[in-house]
């Protein structure tokens, strides 16, 4: 069962499974935790996971004002130092993944290794395979109707999900702003991980890949943005891997070539 704590920005809501080194799973936007249930599990037999619900997500009350991706990250921050107590690995689906981007920015003392899915670091406009899928967004929209449903189950007194959702959607349209030269700066092994048929643009994802100076890139084929869901035990596999073991040399390496230890 999950409880709340009281920080800085955000009374959050947040639940904990498991033993070992920390794990913070991040979730999706619109979504609660209840989307990473293909991977707890597996990651909880070798890790002590935290999964917070973000403002204006789940059980986490809005707050006043838009929302904002900067704030998100900060409140992270918060979670890391009053709940967490130590630096942890970070796991984040789209939304959650530009998270933990801003979080390894911002303070790589608390954090060791991230995993960003389907995460991107310019708006939609910029970003999007489709970006005309955004206008046809609305939060009284059959294609939200899914996020409705579990955010209403779940909100405190049943939220407010057509502010909650505009509020989203407008973050979408123009944020996040981060360069690759804000990327350069983080210093975290990070896997970036999407699926083929993502709603991102392939070469958006190889930009991210790309900006981040101790990257490594997987891309799952036969699946969408909703990849951990599609393909649940190849991305816990990847996950596994990556955040358990250094990476090992490889016998032609290019990119890697000059790197410190190759």
């Amino acid at each position: 069962m999950g409880e709340y704590v009281e920080l800085p920005g955000a009374t959050t809501w947040y639940d904990t499974e498991g033993a070992g080194d920390p794990l913070v799973l991040l979730h999706g936007g619109f979504c609660t935790n209840e989307t990473w249930g293909a991977q707890r599990p597996d990651l909880a037999e070798s890790y002590r996971l935290f999964l917070p619900e973000r403002r204006g997500h789940g059980h986490t009350p809005d707050v006043a004002g838009p929302l904002h991706y900067q704030d998100m990250a900060d409140d992270t921050v918060a979670f890391l130092e009053s709940v967490v107590g130590a630096p942890a690995h970070l796991v984040g689906w789209s939304d959650g993944g530009i998270v933990a981007l801003l979080v390894a920015a911002d303070r790589p003392d608390l954090v060791r290794k991230i995993v960003v899915i389907g995460a991107n670091f310019r708006p939609a406009p910029e970003s999007w395979a489709e970006p005309a899928m955004l206008d046809a967004m609305a939060p009284d929209s059959t294609d939200l109707a899914f996020f409705r449903e579990m955010y209403e189950a779940v909100a405190p007194e049943g939220g407010d999900w057509p502010v909650v959702a505009g509020k989203i959607l407008d973050l979408w349209r123009t944020e996040p702003t981060l360069s690759t030269g804000d990327l350069g700066r983080i210093a975290a092994p990070a896997l970036v991980m999407v699926g083929d048929d993502d709603m991102l643009t392939p070469a958006h994802t190889v930009d991210l890949y790309e900006a981040l100076p101790a990257s490594q890139l997987a891309v799952v084929p036969g699946a969408s943005h909703l990849v951990p869901l599609e393909k649940p035990a190849l991305v816990n596999q990847l996950v596994l891997d990556f955040l358990g073991s250094d990476p090992a040399p490889t016998m032609l390496p290019v990119r890697r070539a000059h790197a410190p230890g190759s």
